[in-house]
């Protein structure tokens, strides 16, 4: 059996979920099942990232023990994945012993390899807390740290460093020859053009920070949080025969991680490299950044409460462009989800059951449907244009492509006028639809699960109207 494996960030528990997270990962989602759907054996990766400074920091304001602070935020974020129907194979922590015993694994190979240096060297330079990593003056914007608005400490420790620089020509081949394919094709534009300007070595360990994975070459010092985070993806990878990633998905705020970084670790022990990463944008709610000061931070929860989990899925992706930088708002959501879902979708279903409650509709085969693949399109047939939106990551070209077929579905019944129709030109008429919203209800599947098992059961045997999919707000 073919395999695709994807991997969302580990999110870092010094945050509660957010729309900002529950975005990629309902996306990744999407993928999972679609490549399911195509008979792969396809498996999401998700979890949480818990170690490091800020994280003991914040685990002394609440009094509370490192490890219990990251239990409970861990679990939170579980909690929201399972609430959004997400189908992942595991809910991976960076505390899980199998991950430490592999990420010390992992940074002794470096070691012996001659990728890490032999002996710590002393670092001075600027420090971001909210970061945790040293910042050069470039990066800051008027001395602060444009994500933090804060100003760096100025910070000096021995440190054992990582040659980046040694794998600077061959992660520039490999990423312009697309063997590593970075998307969207500006990210790996930006990307080529930092590694032009030169790579350097980077710090990869703390020294006096107990809250870490120790180097097993030197106790004194821990792991960086973002270096061992990185290898949880080969610890789920490597112990299930499923290495390498065939998709990273990542914020454009932590590509250079993934798409560098992580790829020159993994090019020094001599392991196989993920086939593609790819970075979504950033976006605002109401044209802001989101801050808790604002108080304009959305939960999960406050979506599914409001859209219900199939209405969430849906109005994450079909807002803007993925990849893109946009823009939420709750009239906006409420609007595409009023339009899309109430009186699109749920109206349709409807429809068309009210239409066949006293008749006889066969469970014909939906895979191949006359009515939407007869009607052609300017570039190609619904169903692969829909796949090839889908395998470029294209959600919301994918979901225009679902409403073109029940655009389709709804130009139909209007000509055929089934309402005054009786006996067996009733049932060919309603045979059409009901196997058209069967084939539809395989595209909406990866988006709507529960929608699409509802509807599954609904047009499956006898036909009969059921509340709506879809309740208007």
């Amino acid at each position: 059996m073919n395999k695709f494996f994807i991997t969302t960030p580990i999110y870092y528990v010094n945050d509660v979920p957010h729309i900002g997270h529950a975005y990629p990962t309902v996306a990744a989602d999407v993928l999972t099942r679609y490549w399911k759907c195509k008979g792969y054996d396809a498996r999401l990766l998700v979890g949480t990232d818990e170690h490091g400074a800020k994280i003991a920091e914040a685990a002394k304001k609440h009094n509370q023990q490192p490890k219990d602070y990251a239990d409970k935020i861990s679990e939170e974020f579980k909690q929201a994945w399972e609430k959004l129907d997400i189908d992942f194979v595991r809910f991976i922590r960076t505390t899980d012993e199998d991950h430490i015993k592999m990420a010390q694994k992992f940074l002794q190979k470096l070691y012996d390899k001659g990728a890490i240096d032999a002996k710590p060297r002393l670092y001075k330079g600027l420090y971001c807390v909210g970061h945790e990593k040293f910042m050069s003056p470039e990066e800051l914007v008027n001395g602060l740290c444009p994500d933090h608005q804060t100003k760096p400490i100025e910070h000096s420790e021995e440190n054992y460093y990582f040659k980046l620089t040694a794998y600077q020509k061959q992660l520039e081949q490999l990423i312009t020859s697309d063997t590593i394919k970075i998307s969207p094709q500006s990210r790996k534009n930006e990307i080529l053009g930092k590694i032009k300007q030169g790579l350097e070595d980077i710090s990869i360990s703390r020294a006096n920070l107990e809250w870490g994975i120790p180097l097993p070459f030197d106790c004194s010092h821990t792991a960086y949080v973002w270096i061992e985070a990185l290898i949880n993806y080969y610890t789920y990878g490597s112990q299930n025969n499923f290495w390498p990633a065939d998709l990273h998905l990542v914020g454009k705020d932590i590509l250079w991680f993934h798409a560098i970084i992580w790829p020159a670790m993994l090019l020094a022990i001599d392991e196989k490299l993920p086939k593609q990463i790819f970075a979504h944008g950033f976006f605002t709610v109401n044209g802001q950044k989101m801050s808790k000061t604002l108080g304009n931070v959305i939960s999960p929860d406050q979506l599914v409460e409001k859209y219900g989990v199939d209405g969430t899925r849906y109005v994450l992706l079909a807002a803007f462009p993925f990849g893109e930088d946009g823009d939420f708002s709750w009239d906006a959501l409420d609007r595409l989800y009023n339009a899309d879902l109430a009186n699109g979708l749920g109206n349709l279903v409807a429809r068309v059951a009210k239409l066949c409650e006293n008749i006889t509709i066969s469970d014909n085969n939906p895979s191949i449907n006359k009515l939407v693949t007869s009607i052609p399109t300017t570039s190609g047939d619904i169903t692969t244009l829909y796949a090839k939106a889908l395998e470029n990551y294209r959600f919301d070209e994918a979901l225009k492509l679902i409403w073109d077929e029940i655009r389709i579905i709804d130009h139909y019944i209007n000509n055929q006028q089934p309402w005054k129709l009786k006996g067996q030109n009733l049932i060919n008429v309603m045979q059409v639809v009901v196997d058209a919203i069967r084939y539809l209800n395989l595209k909406l599947q990866p988006f709507l699960p529960e929608t699409s098992e509802k509807i599954l059961k609904q047009f499956s045997g006898a036909i009969k109207s059921q509340p709506p999919l879809f309740p208007r707000i």
